[in-house]
């Protein structure tokens, strides 16, 4: 069975180290489970990523969404940051690679991310990202905030980001509207 570990940086945020199973012909491992988070809901929608190392997306949010994040394939530089007005954490950082670590082999750690904790990430190496989400599609609750917001001070790991128009232009978190800024506990 996994291990599940609340994070102590960002209350709500969950690491999922699971057990790998192997043999001559490869492995197996479980990576994720519905009853492993607190917060869990259905997952509804899966989506894949592949991403050229030196790309940085991000930083998003969702009101409403969570999201629950695996790297099956390189090195992901996951940077999360709490944004929910009255959370013990608010304006927590966190910082941590998924994936392929340094000496070469592979974590398997997936994390569980609520809703109103600004999530993205940086290709440190070719990558694959697979993230799974308990809401549709929805881009009323797309949002995002600055990934080089100096009041976030995201460590990315990559010196000349590859990033998207979109994420060029999302605001700091001091200019975020209050109509768009996450609250604790907000779930519908």
């Amino acid at each position: 069975m996994a291990t599940i570990t609340e994070s102590d940086t960002i209350a709500g945020v969950y690491l999922v180290d699971p057990v790998v199973h192997g043999d001559d012909r490869g492995f197996f491992v479980e990576t994720y489970r519905r009853a492993w988070f607190p917060q869990g809901r259905e997952m509804v929608q899966g989506n894949r990523g592949d991403r050229q190392a030196g790309a940085v997306v991000g930083l998003h949010y969702h009101l409403h969404q969570a999201d629950y994040w695996y790297v099956p394939y390189g090195t992901a530089r996951v940077v999360l940051h709490d944004l929910r007005v009255g959370s013990p954490t608010d304006g927590a950082t966190m910082t941590l690679d998924l994936g392929r670590q340094p000496d070469g082999t592979h974590s398997h750690r997936g994390v569980f991310i609520p809703p109103g904790v600004a999530h993205g990430f940086a290709a440190l190496t070719d990558m694959t990202i697979t993230y799974l989400v308990d809401g549709y599609y929805n881009p009323a609750d797309e949002l995002g905030v600055a990934w080089d917001d100096p009041e976030i001070g995201a460590d990315w790991g990559v010196a000349d980001p590859i990033l998207s128009d979109r994420d060029r232009k999302n605001p700091r978190r001091s200019e975020i509207e209050p109509r768009w800024r996450p609250h604790n506990g907000l779930r519908t």
